[in-house]
């Protein structure tokens, strides 16, 4: 009889550590992932980054978040798990930074403003900044994100090389302002716009929209910011993307996706 307890015994622990490296193994797993909140104009570059970060780091999963960069800051502000933030505007990056959520702050890449129109309207599109009052339905981001801050800065810019009238008449054009450059130029590829104001890269992704150069003494060029969540649990694994994305491999990445990347 007291053999047998002590087989109970016995098996009773081996049934403890089996569960014990079960749990084991389901934390190792979830320290194995990276949450990467990024701004939703990185989507294409950071989904190529993204695949080759796991490529070098066996066992790694990269989770990345797409949005704006305000709605981005807020999630992060209110606790949502998350191991890096890619802005892009310096604002957003600047308020988690002064909240100390933030630490690491750099410029990874740039990108300046480009007009776009559906590349199926052929001739009849607008084929120069200048006609961009002849619009019938341009839109815009709102203006407490990156991309519509930018488009009030480039306005206004615009209004001074050209004058008040044109950056009046443009003003009048604007008849939906979106809460991000991807959702922008959507309304330019579902026609429900004939004009509409983005990102660069986000022009240069799309075969369905066709860019028209804004003057370089109107257009405002947009940098990206990229920090380390000061609550991460992987603080280790995420410097090392954040070293990843500041890398040489991942310039040539965001140069060929549209991005101006600044010199090391």
């Amino acid at each position: 009889m007291a053999r047998l307890r002590h087989h109970g015994r016995a098996f009773a622990l081996v049934g403890l550590a089996l569960a014990a490296a079960a749990c084991s193994d389901d934390s190792a797993q979830r320290e194995r992932t990276l949450h990467v909140f990024a701004a939703s104009s990185l989507t294409n570059a950071f989904a190529e980054l993204e695949r080759r970060f796991e490529a070098a780091h066996e066992g790694v999963d990269v989770a990345v978040s797409y949005a704006g960069s305000q709605v981005l800051r807020l999630q992060i502000e209110h606790g949502a798990p998350a191991d890096i933030f890619a802005s892009a505007n310096a604002q957003h990056m600047r308020a988690l930074a002064d909240a100390k959520l933030v630490a690491g702050d750099d410029v990874f890449a740039e990108s300046e403003l480009s007009l776009i129109v559906p590349r199926s309207a052929g001739t009849a599109a607008l084929s120069s900044f200048e006609q961009l009052a002849q619009a019938t339905r341009l839109v815009v981001g709102v203006k407490n994100v990156p991309v519509g801050s930018y488009t009030e800065r480039m306005l206004q810019r615009a209004g001074r090389a050209l004058g008040l009238p044109f950056e009046r008449a443009v003003r009048q054009r604007i008849v939906s302002r979106e809460s991000n450059a991807r959702i922008v130029r959507a309304k330019v590829e579902l026609g429900e716009a004939d004009a509409a104001i983005v990102y660069r890269s986000d022009a240069a992704s799309s075969r369905r929209v066709r860019a028209v150069a804004i003057p370089s003494n109107v257009n405002v060029r947009a940098a990206y910011h990229i920090g380390v969540l000061r609550r991460s649990e992987h603080a280790a694994l995420a410097r090392s993307f954040y070293d990843f994305v500041r890398s040489a491999a991942a310039r040539e990445v965001m140069r060929r996706h549209g991005f101006v990347v600044p010199q090391r």
